[in-house]
């Protein structure tokens, strides 16, 4: 069964970002200058989440075998993501002497064996869960949750996925697919927004 209510033993919460953590300057990065004045910090540098994803690929080879995945991506803040651990699961596969069959869908119900969900971000993990139940009705082989950020919300809950990337405070951010109102999208890292941008792109 995917997920749990208890902590996942191997690969636990993913990387803790504390509820006291500052972030990084954005100076230090580069960024799309038509946000300049909109974030707070980055939270989430790029380059970080690119090998944290590498990672999660790793590990859901070791635990699911060589064996054919239909990957589900849960649109539109989980493609990025999803295309990301995808190219490094195939990236797995071409240097391995094994094959993964791998099919990527957009949830669209029907016949599955072994399912990979991929979402962007967990929170309260209510849709999360019914959407399992919708899979559960076709009564796939396995079934397992890859989500690259998990928040801890009071309102959680205590949904956890099979693979998490990182698990963060309860902060609304943008970038790296991640939208305000369709905006940041383009943002490669993990950022929070401020209260200038979310006044700037409000509808």
């Amino acid at each position: 069964m995917a997920g749990s209510s208890e902590e996942a033993p191997d690969h636990g919460r993913g990387v803790v970002i504390m509820d006291d953590w500052p972030g990084y300057d954005l100076n230090l990065f580069t960024y799309p200058q038509h946000y300049y004045g909109d974030l707070e910090y980055v939270l989430i540098p790029h380059g970080i989440i690119v090998d944290r994803t590498e990672r999660l690929a790793k590990d859901i080879v070791k635990d699911i075998g060589y064996c054919d995945i239909m990957v589900l991506c849960v649109l539109k803040g989980g493609y990025k993501f999803c295309a990301d651990l995808v190219e490094h699961l195939k990236n797995i596969s071409r240097n391995s002497d094994r094959f993964i069959s791998m099919k990527v869908d957009f949830i669209r119900l029907k016949s599955y064996k072994n399912v990979l969900i991929v979402e962007d971000v967990v929170g309260t993990g209510r849709t999360m869960k019914a959407l399992l139940s919708s899979i559960e009705k076709y009564k796939p082989n396995m079934v397992k949750v890859a989500s690259l950020l998990v928040k801890r919300t009071p309102r959680s809950g205590g949904f956890r996925p099979d693979y998490a990337g990182f698990e963060i405070p309860n902060l609304f951010v943008v970038g790296y697919a991640l939208d305000y109102n369709e905006y940041f999208r383009d943002l490669n890292h993990i950022c929070v927004i401020n209260e200038k941008g979310k006044e700037k792109y409000r509808v």
